[in-house]
C-alpha cells in the first residue's frame, strides 16, 4: 500500500469549509478562489483514495470516510499548529480568565492547562469552576474571557455550539438498583442545588413520562452529588463526561426510566475577536473537547450546518 501524506494546506480548507458550512465562504476566509478550494478537495479525495462528499439535495454532505476524514483533518491541523505556537510560545504573554462547570474540572482542566503553561509559561491564567447561570454572567459582564459550559439553548452574543452530548441517568457503581417505574414507589432524585440545568431536564422528562419522583438528596457540589449517589440514596442525571469510579450511566431503559435528550456543549465568549492568548487557549479547549466527545457513544461533534454547497469549478 502506498504511503500516503495528506497536504495540510488542503486540509485547512477542508476543515473551515465544513465549519463555516459553505466552501465559498471558506475560500473568501482564506483570501483563494472557489475554483482553487474546489481543486483542493479532488485532491483531497485522490489522497484519499475515496468520496468524501455527497450529493444531499443541492448541496453536498460527509460520506462515511468524510466524516472520518474530518476527525484526523482538524486533530493533524490542531497538532500542526500547536507545534508552530509553542516555538513561538514564549513570545505570548497575557492574561485568560476562563471558566467551567464541574464536569470539566478535574478532567479537562488540568491536561488543558497543562499543556498551555508549557508552551506559553508567560501567559497568566485565572480559572473558575462554578455552576453553568454564574458562568454566562461573568460571560456576559466582562469578567470571564471563556467559559465552557452546558447549554438549554440560551445564546450569548459569541456562542459557539460545539457538541451534543448523550444524558444519562447515573447510579452506584457497584450495587443494585432497588428502585423500578411501576413499583408504586417515587424516584429518589439526588441534584445540585436548584437552579440547575439537568435537574430541571430530568424532572420535565419524569413528569413526561408519568413517573413519579422526589429530591432525595440536594448538594451544592459535583462531589457531594457524586457521594450520595454512589451511597444509593438516589439517581442523579449527568452525561458520560467526567464520571467518577464509584457512579455508572445505566443502561438506556434499565428500571424502566425514561429516555433523556442530548445536551450541547457550547463554548461563550466574550469577546468575537479576543486576544492572541485567549484565542490560543479557546483552540486547546476546543481540541480537547472533540477528542473526548468523539470517544464517547452517542456523543456528536458539531459543524455549523449539515449539508454544504456544491463547488464548481
Amino acid at each position: 500500500m502506498r504511503k500516503v501524506i495528506f497536504d495540510l494546506d488542503v486540509l485547512r480548507s477542508f476543515v473551515i469549509g465544513m465549519e463555516l458550512g459553505s466552501f465559498a465562504r471558506a475560500a473568501e476566509r482564506l483570501g483563494r478562489s472557489t475554483s482553487a478550494v474546489s481543486a483542493q478537495l479532488r485532491k483531497l479525495e485522490e489522497q484519499a483514495g475515496t468520496s468524501i462528499l455527497r450529493k444531499a439535495g443541492r448541496g453536498l454532505a460527509l460520506t462515511e470516510a468524510g466524516e472520518t476524514m474530518l476527525a484526523y483533518a482538524r486533530r493533524l491541523l490542531d497538532l500542526n499548529d500547536e507545534a508552530a505556537t509553542a516555538i513561538h510560545g514564549a513570545d505570548l504573554e497575557g492574561w485568560v480568565r476562563l471558566g467551567l462547570q464541574e464536569d470539566f474540572g478535574e478532567t479537562l482542566l488540568p491536561e488543558v492547562l497543562g499543556r498551555f503553561a508549557r508552551a506559553h509559561p508567560k501567559v497568566r491564567i485565572e480559572a473558575r469552576v462554578v455552576r453553568n447561570a454564574e458562568l454566562i454572567e461573568r460571560v456576559t459582564s466582562g469578567r470571564l474571557d471563556l467559559a465552557l459550559a452546558w447549554s438549554d439553548g440560551f445564546r450569548t452574543a459569541h456562542t459557539e455550539r460545539i457538541a451534543e452530548v448523550p444524558m444519562c441517568w447515573v447510579g452506584p457503581a457497584d450495587g443494585e438498583i432497588h428502585w423500578r417505574a411501576g413499583d408504586g414507589e417515587p424516584l429518589p432524585l439526588a441534584s445540585l442545588e436548584a437552579p440547575c440545568l439537568l435537574r430541571s431536564i430530568a424532572t420535565k422528562v419524569l413528569d413526561h413520562a408519568g413517573v413519579g419522583w422526589r429530591i432525595s438528596f440536594v448538594s451544592p457540589s459535583l462531589g457531594g452529588l457524586w457521594a450520595a449517589t454512589a451511597a444509593g440514596l438516589g439517581l442523579t442525571i449527568r452525561t458520560p463526561l467526567g464520571l467518577p469510579a464509584k457512579v455508572r450511566p445505566l443502561a438506556a431503559g434499565e428500571a424502566g426510566l425514561p429516555l433523556l435528550p442530548k445536551l450541547d456543549l457550547v463554548l461563550h465568549r466574550a469577546e468575537a475577536e479576543a486576544n492572541p492568548a485567549t484565542e490560543r487557549l479557546a483552540g486547546l479547549i476546543l481540541q480537547s473537547v472533540r477528542q473526548v466527545v468523539e470517544a464517547t457513544p452517542q456523543g456528536r461533534v458539531l459543524t455549523a450546518a449539515p449539508a454544504y454547497e456544491v463547488v464548481t469549478a
